[in-house]
């Protein structure tokens, strides 16, 4: 019986998904995305920021790349697990070779049992820093956590004021002592100057889901919005158990489904806060933590509610370590064992690099899953792949326990392609 309703259940998903096809033009446009600084970025059909992504549980989605940019390019489905399909995972010289200028490509992103929130970037030469980037959401077909009336949608990047690859020579070109400027990014809110962003309505009474979705590179973001609780439903494509939390404390690349219940009274509007912040800038700057504002407006003209700002350390944020999936999966059984240390060193021109090891990654001449794939028996030889790779071969449907140790001061987000992770424990 139990066999006759598993296959029952997948012929019922499988009649309701759809195919969703979508092209994107990926070129250059020229804006000024912080309201400052006119300057040129990456796109898609002209836009950006272009639209976010919306396809369902077991739906197909394909993308038609075309690269209009006169450098290569690729794009990855961060969160998706791409099991089976890994050819379309999108780093550059990892799972493929980018796109060249003038030609097309096609991804075809299996959503498979995945829902929740994911988002699409560029995964060559830092492209998603120039603006290659959007949400993806994936609706799931099931009753969510806690039920809910309406979906908004939040997202946060960090600007600069000059494309990464110009930062990027200027860097490699210093001599001797120089240092490089300091060029600390402004933030964007939904897509647009975070000191310009459109009001959040809320209707009285009503439940939210907020999907916030972390697009930085480099900056941390926190979120707020005073005199409102947040429950958490979702971090990273994964439901987690209900956890009321005052804010989140996003890094680059992370996701939080949070439930807002709106007021119900429309005699106040409240204030949202987003703070902006680097790990690699000290306060000593004086260029951070930025704060921007925003409104939650329940009717307009009315008041504003002034409420007091307590400390970081008197408000709960989300610890990963205490988040706990929905489906309670167990603990798994270890097969295997890899610590990984965080190294932070500079060169003899005092730039400075971080690697994991003593060896900085370098990109290799043929990607590496080619290299996999044609290399027969010697495949589990790890220095096939080159010694700049730093790789590990791992058995498959091994179980592996990584344990990652960042001795610096700076705190460090990290994200496994393909892969959801059990967070076992954290501490100093």
């Amino acid at each position: 019986m139990s066999r006759l309703l598993v296959i029952l259940a997948t012929t019922i998903l499988g009649c309701f998904a759809a195919r969703v096809e979508l092209d994107w033009d990926v070129g250059y446009v020229y804006g000024a995305r912080d309201g400052y600084t006119y300057r040129r970025a990456i796109g898609v059909n002209g836009e950006l920021p272009f639209p976010p992504v919306h396809v369902t549980q077991g739906d197909t989605l394909v993308i038609n790349v075309h690269n209009s940019l006169d450098v290569p390019t690729s794009i990855h489905a961060h969160g998706l697990l791409n099991n089976g399909t890994n050819y379309y995972d999108g780093p550059n010289m990892v799972t493929q070779c980018g796109i060249p200028p003038g030609e097309s490509f096609t991804y075809v992103f299996e959503t498979k049992d995945q829902f929740g929130t994911f988002w699409i970037h560029g995964h060559t030469h830092h492209q998603e820093v120039d603006g290659l980037h959007t949400p993806l959401i994936i609706h799931g077909r099931k009753r969510p956590v806690i039920d809910y009336d309406e979906e908004l949608l939040m997202t946060f990047e960090d600007w600069f004021t000059t494309e990464f690859n110009v930062r990027q020579e200027y860097i490699n070109n210093l001599k001797g002592a120089e240092r490089p400027p300091t060029n600390y990014a402004k933030a964007l809110i939904n897509g647009y100057d975070g000191n310009n962003t459109a009001a959040i309505t809320f209707v009285p009474g009503k439940r939210y889901r907020l999907r916030v979705v972390c697009m930085s590179v480099n900056n941390w973001f926190k979120f707020r919005i005073p005199g409102h609780k947040m429950t958490l439903i979702e971090a990273d494509g994964v439901e987690s158990m209900p956890l009321e939390v005052d804010g989140l404390s996003m890094g680059p690349g992370q996701r939080y489904s949070v439930i807002v219940t709106a007021h119900d009274t429309m005699k106040f509007n409240y204030m949202y806060n987003v703070t902006s912040y680097s790990r690699y800038i000290t306060n000593l700057e004086k260029l951070q933590p930025i704060v921007y504002t925003g409104l939650i407006e329940y009717k307009n003209g009315a008041p504003t509610k002034n409420i007091p700002a307590p400390s970081d350390e008197q408000l709960k944020w989300p610890e990963e370590a205490e988040l706990q999936a929905y489906d309670k999966q167990s603990r798994l059984p270890v097969d295997r064992r890899i610590e990984l240390l965080v190294n932070r060193f500079t060169d003899i021109y005092n730039v400075p690099y971080s690697a994991l090891g003593t060896t900085l990654y370098k990109s290799v001449l043929v990607p590496t899953l080619y290299t996999a794939l044609s290399m027969g028996d010697l495949a589990a030889n790890s220095s096939i792949y080159g010694p700049q790779t730093n790789a590990y071969v791992l058995k498959h449907l091994e179980v592996v326990e990584i344990v990652i140790n960042n001795p610096a001061i700076e705190d460090h987000t990290f994200h496994f392609h393909g892969h959801n992770v059990q967070v076992i424990e954290t501490g100093p």
